[in-house]
């Protein structure tokens, strides 16, 4: 499964200070990605993309770089990272699911101002995918060129905009589309892959492994950002997701328990997110936390949505067939980890055991309710330490 990694901040900031140097930086994540329990397959090496916002004068499209190279091996992305800056960066290291290893299969997506990621897969994709081509306007069936499930995800997040009266041609003001009409779009988007699946598979086989979606999914307009972190599932945990805010984003020269030097590798450093005051000039959300400080980094909750609007992080459930009103509700780690990702349950911890089944039903013996908001990497950045 890939790692995607969001920027949002008042000022710019040099990619290299988000993609490079941060010891578990998203280049890390390609090659060491600790809280990816697939072992079978251990890198994210097919491939990674960036993309970034420029200067309003240069027009409101972003810049991508994409390449089948893996990251940690790509002499240009540390050329262009070391001298590129941007106040809106999205960042993508792959490995594959559905699809092979080409430039059109690389993340971001991007259309006119639009920016699009996706961590996870589509449920029996292969069953669906011909009723969702067949259901979207002929704009955006032939605007996908590769062949991965996020893409087509991607397409049919365009015709969810377009068929709310949001064409993603028109011009964009200021405000871009406007943080609440891109949330519907996601939340429609999502509602109509589980209707497509629904259609495959009856209403009986939902809860089947095969017909089960990860749908971490991230899109911008330039201006707002909105994220998911969704199952289709009442008893199973979705794919990690962490978000961290702050009024700084700088290197951290020692251990702030011990006051000794922090021990890393050579040509990475240490970061901190600081908080100042109540208000934040940064937000970064990512699959894995970049920092191991504990207190950086919360837990954004299974079937729910991120938004960050002016800096400003407002999470709300997504409620479907799949929610559940009760703190307590029991979710397994069970299915997710079989596809190799990490997941965090609603007691704010990392479910990072061992699997001992795949069935929906598998609930974790870690599962406990409740507990405070700073534990919810504890033992994320436990297994970030160990070597």
């Amino acid at each position: 499964m890939c790692r995607f990694m969001v920027y949002k901040g008042k000022e710019e900031i040099l990619l290299s200070e988000l993609i490079l140097d941060p010891t578990h930086s998203i280049l890390t994540q390609s090659f060491d990605s600790r809280l990816r329990l697939d072992r079978r397959r251990p890198h994210n090496g097919d491939g990674f993309g960036i993309g970034y916002y420029t200067s309003p004068n240069l027009g409101p499209e972003p810049c991508v770089f994409t390449s089948t190279i893996p990251a940690w091996n790509c002499i240009n992305l540390s050329r262009l990272a070391s001298k590129t800056t941007s106040s809106l960066i999205f960042a993508h290291v792959r490995a594959t699911t559905e699809g092979n290893l080409s430039d059109q299969n690389c993340h971001p997506f991007v259309y006119k101002s639009l920016m699009f990621m996706h961590n996870g897969g589509i449920g029996c994709f292969k069953q669906i995918k011909r009723r969702l081509a067949l259901g979207l306007n002929e704009q955006w069936f032939t605007l996908v060129q590769g062949s991965t499930d996020s893409e087509w995800a991607f397409a049919l997040f365009l015709d969810c905009l377009d068929k709310a009266g949001h064409h993603p041609d028109s011009e964009l003001g200021k405000g871009g589309f406007g943080h609440t009409v891109l949330r519907k779009a996601i939340l429609k988007t999502i509602e109509r892959i589980n209707d497509f699946i629904k259609e495959v598979v009856g209403k009986d086989g939902v809860g089947s492994e095969d017909s089960r979606s990860l749908l971490n999914f991230a899109v911008t307009d330039g201006v707002n950002v909105i994220c998911s972190r969704y199952v289709s599932s009442r008893t199973d945990e979705a794919a990690s997701l962490f978000f961290s805010s702050g009024t700084s984003w700088k290197q951290h020269r020692q251990n702030q328990k011990t006051g000794l030097a922090t021990s890393i590798e050579p040509g990475q450093k240490d970061y901190v997110m600081e908080r100042r005051d109540k208000g934040s000039d940064i937000v970064l959300v990512a699959s894995e936390p970049l920092t191991f400080e504990r207190d950086n980094w919360v837990t954004v909750p299974t079937n729910s949505t991120i938004t960050i609007y002016k800096q400003t992080v407002m999470i709300h459930p997504i409620i479907d067939e799949f929610y559940s009103n009760d703190p307590a509700h029991a979710r397994s780690a069970g299915f997710a980890q079989a596809k190799g990702q990490t997941v965090t349950g609603p007691d704010k911890k990392v479910l990072s055991q061992p699997v001992t089944g795949t069935a929906s039903g598998d609930v974790s013996p870690h599962r406990r309710p409740g507990g405070a908001d700073r534990e919810v990497v504890n033992e994320a950045i436990e297994r970030l330490r160990l070597k």
